[in-house]
Formats: C-alpha cells, structure tokens, sequence
C-alpha cells in the first residue's frame, strides 16, 4: 500500500470514528437535539436509541485487526444510515448545514472503505 493511501485510510477512518461516536453517544443518552430532529421526522424514540448502538459497535468493528466480512457489513450499515440522514432532511427541505455532517460522514466513509489497507478486505487476507 503507497504511503499516500495509507496516510489517507487512516485520517478518514479516525475522523470517521470520531464522527460515528460522538453521534452515536449523543443518540444512546438521547441528548436534546439529537430526540427533537427524530421526533419531528416522525421515528420513534427507540429507533434513536437503536443507530447511536450501531454506530458504536461499527466503529469498534472497523478500528479491531482482521474481521473482514464484520467490517463491510459495518461500511454497509455506515454508508446506507448516511444515505437514510440525508434523505430524511432532504425530504423535510431542512437547509445544506443540517445535511452537511452526514454527508461528511458518508464521503468519510467512502474514503475509508475505498483506501482500506488489503488486509482489511475480504478475501485478501
């Protein structure tokens, strides 16, 4: 792996974590501004409760060695609960500064499964 993408895997990948925990902390202690948008959106409370675990846990899975196959299904869930924030404010027409940090997350996410090193991927090892 050239030291460029190496460099660019892991600053993605440790703003990505840093992004997907504190979210998903804000979300577990359901944290004022994070129950209100929910509400307003229309989920139930519990489905806060329910992404701020599986940020966590997609964080653990993508920073731990080997696990391959538990690191795309993370990437996965990652990419498709960005598209889901970005949709979600899209259709409530809220403005770019609501939508901006998921779609940060989502190209973060992007980098980081693209740039991941060969021994994180699967069928590489």
């Amino acid at each position: 792996m050239k030291k460029w993408n190496k460099t660019l895997y892991w600053v993605a990948t440790l703003w990505l974590s840093l992004g997907m925990i504190s979210t998903g902390l804000v979300q577990v202690l359901h944290i004022k501004e994070q129950v209100d948008p929910i509400l307003t959106l229309g989920y139930p409370l519990y489905f806060l409760t329910f992404l701020g675990v599986m940020k966590c846990l997609g964080v653990i899975a993508i920073l731990i060695p080997k696990f391959p196959i538990l690191k795309e299904w993370a990437y996965s869930g990652f990419f498709f609960m960005m598209l889901g924030a970005i949709y979600s404010h899209l259709a409530m027409k809220e403005s770019i500064d609501k939508i901006f940090p998921a779609l940060l997350l989502l190209i973060l996410t992007i980098l980081s499964w693209n740039f991941r090193p060969v021994n994180r991927k699967v069928g590489e090892i």
